[in-house]
């Protein structure tokens, strides 16, 4: 084999209208000694037509398919295994080449004996908006990413490009560059002659939750059903073999009267409560949204038995399984699927649960189909009390609502463990409080105050570091002693991890509606997702003193006897050195923390679809009903009919 010609490697993925410009831009190279390896990663688009009419202009240009999705590293280590020549440069379909790259690429190696790989500079980041049209350059990295693969040639060695089986990550210097760096120099050409193509669906964009990225997304467009270890761009790690050990939940608890329960919409933060009515006997399927957020939870689940619905032909499939109860959930993004399934649904028993946000909704434009989904369902479902007195001012019921409270996205009971770790108060002195998210509410000045008392902050979250990094700067600069940031603590290690500190902050802010609804805001109806996290080390939940307004964080904090509640810094400090009160405080917390698990609610959930599905089946045509229930249910339902 000769060193003088080029493999050059395109994978490509669902972009038959991108790559004829990347293999256009091959074809008008200035150095014509190459061959094109074309690799379809599973591509359910026309890639295939336009493939074969340049072969058909051009023997050069090679085609290998895998039969599914296999992932970025599997099709580059297929494509290097098909490559008849010494030197492999590459092309995603997405990009293109100006017409020196690969010369200029050649160049830079023939003369660098030493080198195992070259670079070219590349424009990136191209926009035209009404302001300006144009794109960056660099002739190195583009910051804060590895390497691209449209700007690197390097000589063909035997090493394997990192597989999603291994590691799933948009750094493409741990994929591949990282392993060719002890075997020569990386030199540059010094010369822009490639575009690294800007838009929605390039890869990195999937690894960024910044711009609505992540593991459920990633999934979710590449057609991934099974379990990856996920890096995203702002450092978070998912191990879905390390967190879901569980390949399945077997029935320990079977519920008289099982249910078919069609999931709609997204599961949100700690998505393996479902598991628990899977151990109560109940069936579930899942339709999902599309186009989810890092913190959308969708299928295909690493965990439990969920059978997914297709959305391209839903409504059959429902026919088929004829599920019991529709149970849409849960924040925002589900608005619009809900909306769909309950307009659409064909007589079966609707139960709507919304977490976040109503607001969000209204600015976003799905206000109608929000109250749509209250008004018209058959069971609404609230996080808490306020929020269910707050929708129900202006909603407008045709019959008496039937109503449930629920947190909705409680975590499962096993992330709460028994055994608590000695507080850092006690053996380094101070006082530690632990902020696992979002420091909302809390002023870089603050952590000044309170260093100023010897009050530490323990701040977990990888993803916030990122976007706090402003914050993080000034709050450094301000009390560089009391800010400590860690990496993300997994649900497992809540208890062990978190019980250390002497309290965990909640959202802090100072309401204004003094007890009237109509003003209330989102912060004054929400419970933070992070309540339960705190519970389940048994800590102390600090917030603002709201007493005088209606707030649902403060409300059932109150109630518990878990919450610290300040007026000033000075007067959170007085607080949280009260010994005696904080020792009581933080028993209440831990004798209370199963409030806060899934398990302490399942069943009560499990009862309110009953009551929806008896309800339903009462006010409509008995025959209709009776050919609509499941069969094990269709005794009830025979019970109820008579009955009423």
């Amino acid at each position: 084999m000769s060193e003088e010609k080029i493999s050059v490697i395109i994978p490509v993925y669902n972009q038959a209208l991108f790559i004829g410009r990347a293999i256009r831009s091959v074809q008008k190279q200035t150095f014509d000694n190459w061959e094109i390896i074309v690799v379809n990663d599973g591509s359910s688009d026309q890639i295939e037509d336009v493939i074969n009419l340049f072969r058909l202009e051009d023997d050069r240009i090679s085609y290998f398919k895998n039969e599914r999705n296999e992932g970025l590293g599997f099709s580059l280590n297929k494509g290097i295994g098909h490559a008849r020549y010494d030197t492999i440069a590459y092309l995603p379909a997405d990009d293109v080449y100006f017409e020196d790259h690969l010369y200029s690429l050649r160049e830079a190696l023939h003369d660098n004996p030493d080198a195992i790989l070259a670079y070219s500079g590349i424009k990136y980041n191209y926009r035209d908006t009404g302001h300006y049209s144009q794109g960056r350059t660099s002739l190195a990295m583009v910051p804060e990413r590895s390497l691209q693969l449209v700007q690197v040639m390097h000589r063909k060695v035997d090493l394997r490009w990192v597989e999603r089986a291994q590691l799933t990550t948009a750094d493409l210097g741990k994929m591949y560059w990282d392993k060719l760096n002890p075997l020569g120099n990386f030199v540059a050409t010094s010369k822009i002659t490639a575009e690294w193509v800007s838009h929605p669906l390039q890869r990195h964009q999937f690894f960024n939750e910044f711009v609505g990225g992540g593991i459920y997304r990633y999934k979710e467009y590449y057609h991934v059903k099974h379990r990856i270890r996920f890096e995203s761009q702002s450092g978070s790690y998912v191990d879905e073999f390390r967190d879901y050990p569980m390949l399945e939940d077997n029935v320990v608890n079977l519920d008289g009267e099982p249910l078919k329960i069609l999931l709609v919409g997204e599961l949100a933060y700690n998505a393996q409560r479902i598991c628990a009515l899977e151990r109560m006997g109940h069936k579930l399927y899942g339709l999902w949204i599309d186009k989810p957020f890092f913190y959308n939870t969708i299928g295909p689940l690493p965990f439990g038995n969920v059978e997914d619905i297709p959305k391209s032909n839903w409504k059959e499939r429902v026919k088929e399984i004829k599920p019991d109860v529709i149970y849409g959930l849960l924040n925002f993004s589900a608005v619009p699927l809900a909306h769909e399934v309950l307009v659409q649904n064909p007589g079966i028993p609707f139960v709507w649960h919304f977490k976040e946000s109503p607001f969000y909704c209204r600015q976003q434009g799905t206000w109608n189909q929000l109250v749509e989904l209250y008004q018209k369902s058959d069971g609404q479902i609230y996080i808490n009390e306020e929020t269910r007195l707050w929708f129900e001012q202006f909603l407008m019921f045709a019959k008496e609502p039937l109503a449930h409270i629920l947190d909705g996205d409680l975590p499962p009971g096993y992330y709460f463990k028994d055994q608590r770790s000695e507080l850092l108060s006690e053996s380094v002195g101070g006082v530690h409080t632990v902020v696992p998210g979002r420091p909302f509410g809390i002023q870089p000045e603050d952590i000044q105050r309170l260093a100023a008392q010897d009050i530490h902050l323990h701040f977990y979250g990888d993803y916030h570091h990122r976007s706090y990094k402003n914050w993080l700067d000034k709050a450094y600069a301000l009390a560089p002693d009391h800010l400590h940031i860690y990496h993300n603590c997994t649900p497992d290690e809540w208890t062990a991890e978190f019980s250390k500190y002497d309290a965990g902050w909640l959202h802090v802010f100072e309401s204004s509606n003094f007890g009237e609804l109509m003003k209330a805001e989102w912060l004054d109806l929400n419970y933070p997702a992070r309540m339960s996290t705190l519970a389940a080390a048994g800590l102390p939940m600090i917030q603002r003193d709201n007493s005088k307004h209606t707030v649902a964080s403060q409300s059932i904090t109150g109630k518990l006897g878990i919450g610290v509640f300040f007026e000033s810094f000075e007067d959170l400090g007085e607080r949280l050195r009260n010994q005696a009160q904080m020792r009581r405080t933080r028993e209440n917390c831990w004798d209370s923390k199963s409030h806060f698990s899934f398990e302490h609610h399942v069943h009560g959930l499990v009862d309110f679809f009953k009551r929806v599905i008896r309800r339903k089946y009462a006010s409509g045509s008995p025959e209709l009903l009776l050919n609509a229930a499941t069969d094990a249910n269709r005794q009830s339902v025979l019970i109820d009919l008579t009955a009423a």
